[in-house]
């Protein structure tokens, strides 16, 4: 085995116990040094990497940036790093750790009207009707209180089934998605953290929308056209509980 074969080998899993790669460390001094420099860069990342993660962290972040994109199914990584990753390594750790006592902030928000919040609210559930249509989460309480915790609500118990629950971008501003069984069907919930003064409605041909004021956000109800969404609307409204 050449050099540039031992330090490939090497440099792909530091702690290759190959018969062969034993054997070109132990020809040469220079060979051994460089396995032991990096088997110690190998376990500094992995002691750097061994980080406690604070709670409602996937939350947090799904808050902030759920308006540029979906979540993503989780991916499996290998464990072995090349120099060049590491340096990319070492900059996600310590971006990490420095976020680790900051609570999210209420993000920068994009400024709507009453009125233009329920049209909003109709294309975003025109847009997504095919992906939540088949889905069923069998979401809890405790989930729902998890997702509502940066908006500083909790609600004291569900007002049905939820089948859906997830943050989601809404025109340049981040909401709260909640797809709701009820005694008429489905109806779609967004929470908005921004405030309107006044109730407000839309409509268009499959659909219709109820804005309602909150303490500290917009309820946006979206259900079928010929539906009643005021009932749904004032039962939701009254199992949040504001925190003060």
């Amino acid at each position: 085995m050449d050099d540039l074969e031992f330090r490939r080998r090497l440099l792909a899993d530091p702690n290759d116990n190959d018969p062969e790669i034993i054997k070109a460390k132990n020809q040469s001094s220079s060979n051994r040094h460089f396995s032991n420099e990096l088997q110690q860069l190998d376990q500094q990342l992995k002691q750097t990497l061994n980080v406690d993660i604070p709670d409602n962290l996937a939350d947090r972040i799904l808050f902030h940036q759920s308006s540029q994109a979906q979540p993503k199914a989780n991916h499996h990584y290998k464990r072995y790093f090349s120099y060049g990753l590491a340096a990319s390594v070492m900059f996600f750790v310590g971006f990490l750790v420095g976020q680790q006592d900051i609570y999210p902030q209420q993000p920068q928000q994009q400024v709507f009207t009453s009125m233009s919040m329920p049209a909003i609210a109709l294309q975003h559930v025109n847009a997504e009707a095919q992906f939540v249509e088949h889905t069923d989460e069998a979401v809890t309480l405790q989930q729902v209180n998890a997702k509502l915790k940066p908006f500083g609500t909790s609600m004291n118990q569900l007002p049905g089934h939820i089948y859906y629950l997830n943050y989601c971008g809404f025109d340049g501003n981040r909401a709260l998605h909640m797809v709701v069984g009820t005694d008429s069907g489905k109806m779609t919930v967004f929470i908005v953290p921004q405030t309107s003064s006044k109730m407000a409605t839309d409509s268009d041909n499959i659909n219709k929308s109820l804005l309602l004021p909150l303490q500290d956000a917009s309820l946006i109800i979206v259900g079928d056209k010929d539906e009643k969404l005021m009932p749904i609307a004032e039962k939701l409204k009254s199992e949040f509980y504001w925190q003060i």
